[in-house]
């Protein structure tokens, strides 16, 4: 017997009787990005490496540890390990931004990243996102928030948390991260290993560590006192207010959180993250926020942006599992011409429909249809010498002889 091969680590399949919960994401999407004016887009699963090193940041976990990079015709090219970039890159390869403002696009599919598989957390996985170009103004930082809250409550995620911040314009974080590497000197040698690599090169990635020792440094009042400092500037104090302004007249409510930096470097002033509460237990199930240099550092026009990306994953663990949807027929026949032409017309009629392929015993294909399917439609000998069927209701197992012409009106 041949070896097994199996899945490879840190990638699922997503089986036939997981997808339903799969598509209502989707459909859901589609649903509610429509209504607020975003056309979805696809871009190619691999790009060129650059394009993430530019656009990501070389200082970051997942260009310096993360990425699937591979070498083909002497060119590197990786694995999308989030897809701002890879839309970025669209929108100035094709002109987009020649459209009136605001551009709006959304997108979904597989993103990958080299670490350790948890629960929620894949090497392949799968993240559904918007990003919107164009508006420098706050309202669209509103926008794209109460999308993201209006979608998780779509999918019936109600007990919502939005922790907001702002980090500033490139000029004015200066002055905060010169404060940041100050405060935090004498304690550098008691700083884990990434917080060590992360002071001299993006200091304010020290504040989103994970680790316990650096989170209790964190925590004291002379670090806390720099932190919670307000070092943005005039104009971005105006910005920053002007959007909790907005979130409060749309009545989302918010915390803010000075420690809030999110993990890659082509943020400015906003910053967000949502958490559910779902099913008992806090999970962050949305991070965004304002990216308006990064268009310009991939090559195109100065130009204003702001998105969030949501993993599917995590949305998929936070969700009730659904009943699978069962067919609408199923046909129960020991005349497989017959019913394979009954199963052809039904299908005309938009409904689902299958019927025993193996032409089992009556008894075992009526079993069947139980499991699988709201209506039993029985073609036997005698409905087929008066052109007619027996429906079965399988729910309330009442059960109607009719002429074949009425069927469809019947499953109406």
């Amino acid at each position: 017997m041949a070896k097994i091969i199996n899945v490879i680590k840190g990638t699922k399949d997503i089986l036939p009787q997981d997808i339903e919960q799969w598509h209502r994401l989707e459909e859901k999407a589609l649903e509610v990005f429509s209504k607020y004016g975003y056309k979805e887009i696809r871009t190619p699963i691999f790009e060129a490496t650059e394009l993430f090193a530019r656009g990501v940041g070389d200082t970051t976990d997942i260009v310096n540890k993360e990425m699937y990079t591979f070498e083909k015709s002497e060119r590197s090219l990786t694995l999308r390990p989030e897809n701002t970039a890879g839309v970025v890159r669209s929108y100035i390869e094709n002109g987009m931004s020649r459209l009136s403002a605001p551009v709006k696009l959304w997108y979904k599919g597989p993103m990958f990243r080299y670490e350790r598989p948890q629960a929620g957390r894949q090497r392949q996985f799968h993240q559904v996102g918007v990003e919107m170009f164009g508006i420098k103004q706050p309202t669209a930082d509103a926008e794209v928030i109460l999308l993201a809250v209006n979608y998780l409550k779509s999918l019936g995620l109600n007990d919502l948390e939005v922790e907001i911040n702002s980090l500033g314009c490139p000029k004015c974080r200066e002055e905060y991260k010169r404060k940041i590497k100050e405060v935090l000197k004498p304690e550098f040698e008691n700083l884990c290993e990434d917080c060590q690599n992360r002071y001299e090169k993006n200091p304010l990635r020290l504040l989103d560590c994970k680790v316990e020792s650096c989170k209790a440094i964190f925590e004291k009042p002379e670090i806390q006192k720099v932190i919670q400092s307000d070092f943005i500037c005039e104009e971005c104090a105006a910005h920053y207010k002007e959007l909790k302004s907005y979130l409060d007249k749309l009545e989302v409510p918010y915390v803010e959180n000075k420690l809030l930096v999110r993990g890659l470097d082509y943020y400015n002033r906003t910053v967000f993250e949502i958490k559910s509460n779902n099913l008992g237990s806090q999970n962050a199930v949305c991070g965004g926020g304002r990216y308006d240099s990064l268009v310009r550092n991939l090559g195109g026009e100065d130009t204003p942006a702001v998105g969030w990306a949501m993993g599917m994953e995590r949305l998929n663990s936070l969700l009730p599992e659904i009943e699978p949807k069962k067919l609408k027929a199923y046909i129960v026949s020991n005349y497989p011409t017959e019913a394979f032409s009954l199963a052809e017309e039904i299908r005309s009629f938009g409904f689902d429909v299958e019927f025993d392929l193996a032409n089992k015993k009556f008894t075992k294909q009526l079993e069947k249809a139980s499991k699988v399917a709201e209506y039993a439609v029985i073609l036997g000998e005698d409905e087929i010498k008066n052109n007619e069927v027996s429906v079965k209701n399988l729910a309330t197992s009442n059960q109607v002889t009719i002429k074949r012409n009425e069927l469809k009106s019947h499953l109406l």
